[in-house]
């Protein structure tokens, strides 16, 4: 019987988000799993994995606000602007103050223009930019509008010539937190990069929901879809209707919804739209059993 649903694994260090997608694919046996949001080797946490039908509705949870705890190491700035990264230079930044520091993160919150990483998983004209550099090209990225809610400093450690600052950072989907530790190290003269990454939250799903990828075992389609979408159960009647892709009754909130059948299963995403001069409630997407 093939498997659908959400898998949430607490991705470990040194892999890729990849290889837990390739043994997933083994442990399953099936080659329909795919992730929401890339993690670096380097990176721990979240990673939420849709198996079979749940593979289609990714897409909404990539779009969730993110969480992430990590450490930016001031004093030395590195190509790839996180440990992992040949080092560019070092510079002393015994100097620096915690006043210093706390201004310097507080330039990186609110809407603004990120420059992402150049070793980054953005694909270039088809080719991923990390890939790009590994092949000796210069990658230079646009800078791209993020959000960043909070970056709060837990902790400040000084070590001889460097600084390591703990912070926890509340943001938009596609924020990069090395790019964070990269542009602090710049507004202060002296450096910066990631030394340590781990994602605590793909909202709305939390670490602590999260297991290893061999033993975790996948949350139903409904249950993953009804924590990340406003939901709205069908009567008999109306599953027969969009089975045929025939519209419904407008639904009461504005957005996409996901439509649940009687038995208690995923049946549907549901949306208002406007059809010829009337308001509908359409199906934009009807579950197929995998």
């Amino acid at each position: 019987m093939s498997v659908n649903g959400f898998l949430l694994v607490d991705k470990a260090g040194g892999m890729t988000s990849h290889d837990v997608v390739a043994k997933l694919r083994k442990r399953f046996a099936t080659k329909k799993i795919g992730h929401a949001g890339t993690l670096d080797p380097m990176a721990t946490g979240v990673l939420v994995i849709g198996i079979g039908s749940a593979t289609r509705l990714l897409q909404y949870v990539t779009d969730g606000a993110k969480e992430y705890e990590g450490t930016i190491r001031l004093g030395a700035a590195t190509h790839t602007d996180d440990r992992e990264g040949e080092i560019l230079y070092t510079t002393d930044a015994s100097g620096v103050t915690d006043d210093a520091i706390r201004a310097g993160l507080a330039k990186s919150t609110g809407t603004i223009m990120q420059k992402p990483s150049a070793v980054s998983a953005i694909k270039i004209d088809g080719k991923r930019a990390h890939e790009r550099v590994r092949d000796g090209e210069i990658v230079d990225i646009p800078a791209r509008e993020v959000t960043i809610e909070l970056i709060d400093i837990l902790n400040i450690a000084r070590t001889g010539e460097f600084v390591d600052i703990d912070i926890r950072v509340n943001c938009s989907a596609g924020t990069y937190i090395r790019s964070i530790a990269r542009d602090l190290g710049q507004e202060l003269a002296v450096g910066g990069h990631l030394t340590s990454l781990r994602r605590t939250l793909v909202s709305p799903f939390s670490i602590t929901e999260c297991t290893d990828w061999e033993s975790g075992e996948p949350i139903t389609v409904a249950e993953g879809i009804s924590k990340i979408l406003p939901t709205r159960t069908l009567d008999f009647a109306e599953m027969n209707e969009i089975s045929f892709g025939r519209y419904l009754a407008l639904n009461p909130v504005t957005g996409v919804v996901a439509a649940i059948s009687p038995a208690g299963e995923f049946a549907a995403l549901l949306e208002n739209k406007e059809v010829a001069g009337k308001s509908v409630c359409a199906p934009i997407l009807v579950a197929v059993k995998e």
